[in-house]
């Protein structure tokens, strides 16, 4: 779930497309966990957004990998290039996929970076590598599996970043925000690595300072990112948490950047994350239900498209 910078204009339904040749086409596509719908940027002439099941999910432009126009990706990059130099051969797991902008972000300002993208959805992982020009394995891999299976395989200190960004329809699936989940995240990050998520929330705020209250439980140190009138619970939006045993956000850098984007944005870390979240209890594992299983494409030709 993303907003984005100034807007977008309603965009009119477009049928389905079925044509063979590589690239994007606008139109609605049938995918394992329902439908996408990719549309023509208005305002970007080679731009394009990814609806998933209604909901705008991902921008690309297929020029500029580092142009987000999702202002919470904008705040994530901002806070992983605060800790990390751009030569460093960053590790990175992305839990959801989309069109992998974020990836791509990262593949084009961290060069040496290996990372993993895991993505329930097979056909939709097929379809964005048939249409984005993706960084291929070992650069960007796209592993078709549900995010928690995946993340509590993996081995312990083999991730410095783990970005997670899944929605089912406006919300996170439960399963993907309790404590037990946020241990495995802290297993799997390498010491001082950065565990960042994409929390959508209302008004209310309730589960942002639940997802802090969790986040803190398990972490030495939180971060808070958003615009003020999100903070204040003035409307529907995002927010970023982050979590590491590295004290986060102790860069002037990274306030005076966030402060100058189109969407300005204050960073509230530790105590004042705390204070955020006011005692709000901790997520726990016997509020979620079983996870979905992914569903991964039939191969094409003897090739699958979705990398494992």
């Amino acid at each position: 779930m993303g907003r984005q910078r100034g807007g977008r204009a309603a965009s009119s339904p477009r049928r389905q497309k079925t044509g063979a040749s590589s690239g994007p086409v606008a139109g609605i596509y049938d995918i394992d966990t329902g439908t996408c719908e990719l549309l023509e940027d208005d305002y970007l002439p080679d731009g394009w957004v990814l609806e998933i099941n209604g909901v705008p999910s991902s921008h690309i432009d297929l020029n500029d990998p580092t142009l987000l126009e999702f202002e919470y990706m904008r705040w994530i990059a901002m806070l992983v290039e605060s800790r990390f130099a751009s030569d460093s051969r960053l590790r990175a797991l992305h839990l959801g996929g989309g069109a992998c902008t974020m990836a791509r972000y990262f593949a084009a300002t961290f060069p040496e970076a290996r990372q993993v993208v895991v993505e329930i959805d097979g056909r939709l992982a097929e379809l964005v590598r048939h249409w984005f020009d993706l960084p291929r394995a070992p650069r960007l891999r796209i592993r078709v599996g549900e995010a928690r299976q995946v993340l509590t395989s993996l081995s312990d200190g083999t991730r410095d970043v783990i970005v997670r960004d899944v929605f089912a329809y406006d919300r996170t699936p439960i399963a993907l925000t309790t404590v037990q989940f946020t241990r495995h995240a802290h297993r799997v990050l390498a010491p001082g690595g950065v565990y960042v998520v994409n929390c959508g929330d209302f008004r209310d705020l309730a589960t942002a300072r639940r997802e802090a209250t969790t986040i803190g439980s398990v972490f030495a140190h939180t971060a808070l990112i958003a615009d003020p009138a999100m903070i204040k619970g003035r409307r529907y939006g995002n927010i970023v948490l982050a979590g590491s045993d590295a004290p986060l956000g102790d860069s002037p850098a990274l306030a005076r950047d966030l402060l100058g984007g189109a969407v300005p944005a204050k960073i509230l870390v530790d105590d004042e994350v705390q204070r955020f979240a006011a005692g709000a209890p901790v997520l726990d594992d016997s509020e979620a239900p079983p996870p979905p299983t992914p569903k991964a494409p039939a191969p094409k030709g003897g090739t699958n498209t979705a990398e494992e």
